[in-house]
């Protein structure tokens, strides 16, 4: 089975696209046909379960109390660690608690609060404009729809599915670089286009599961199947078409070894946009 190109496969994102005439509960139609997985959906579903007992109650790491308040630390963790965005957002929280509030601040108000997070001028524009919208077109709540969500400034794709899934009870599944690395190395997908993958994997599981087989991917990527992967402590090796396909030097690595191989480095930072 051919794998995807290694250096497609390891590189990030930005959830720009925009939905069309989305439901609630299914990813949105595509033009074209959505290709198939390398492996079957009982064996992606077999996959899973085993990363899911191997990162027990995988979740989103950003704290978080209100849909409001995950949409914007979402924005915030764009090129930053959710580590540092929960530094942050205590403070930026208690001064705007919500949309009305961050609405009626000018973005030079917020620089101060979140400059730790990096490409802070981008970031307060993009948290002013989103709540703006959100109390002008949606009474000042956060609207329970992909296609709505998407429309807001600074949000794309991938932020609307991370608020769906843990505040809003709305399926959703998030892909991210971590997604996009371990689902194609895994053989659960076969894209490098992040749309795709959600298409893929989505289809593959109920969607009550989205949201969970998400986070425990993702938890997976930082965890394990870093750029540099750490496949011998890796639940799902016996399935794994990376492994079979690659030398034991890159698959066992050394743990002294700092960097990663040249085809699954990190993607270079390149400003805040929409995720």
């Amino acid at each position: 089975m051919r794998l995807l190109d290694a250096r497609r496969a390891g590189c990030g994102w930005s959830a720009s696209s925009r939905g069309h005439g989305l439901g609630l509960r299914v990813p949105p139609r595509r033009s074209k046909p959505v290709p198939a997985s390398p492996h079957s959906s009982v064996v992606t579903r077999r996959i899973l379960r085993s990363l899911e007992r191997h990162h027990p109650a995988a979740s989103t790491e950003l704290v978080f109390r209100t849909p409001f308040e995950l949409l914007a630390a979402t924005i915030l963790s764009a090129q930053c660690t959710d580590e540092r965005v929960n530094q942050v957002t205590p403070a930026l929280f208690a001064r705007y608690p919500n949309p009305g509030a961050m609405a009626m601040v000018e973005p030079e108000g917020l620089e101060s609060l979140i400059r730790s997070t990096g490409f802070f001028r981008a970031k307060a524009r993009s948290l002013v404009g989103m709540a703006r919208a959100v109390v002008e077109r949606h009474g000042g709540e956060i609207p329970a729809d992909l296609s709505a969500l998407v429309a807001l400034p600074g949000v794309g794709r991938k932020t609307a599915n991370v608020v769906l899934g843990h505040a809003l009870g709305v399926p959703g599944f998030p892909v991210d670089r971590h997604v996009l690395r371990v689902a194609n190395r895994l053989g659960i997908a076969h894209s490098a286009d992040p749309v795709v993958v959600e298409h893929q994997l989505g289809g593959a599981l109920p969607p009550a599961r989205w949201t969970l087989a998400s986070d425990t991917l993702i938890l997976h990527g930082r965890r394990i199947c870093k750029p540099r992967p750490l496949c011998d402590r890796c639940h799902a090796r016996g399935d794994c078409l990376y492994l079979t396909a690659t030398p034991s030097s890159v698959a066992a690595p050394d743990r002294r070894a700092g960097d990663a191989p040249s085809s699954f480095a990190r993607p270079q930072a390149r400003g805040a946009k929409k995720r």
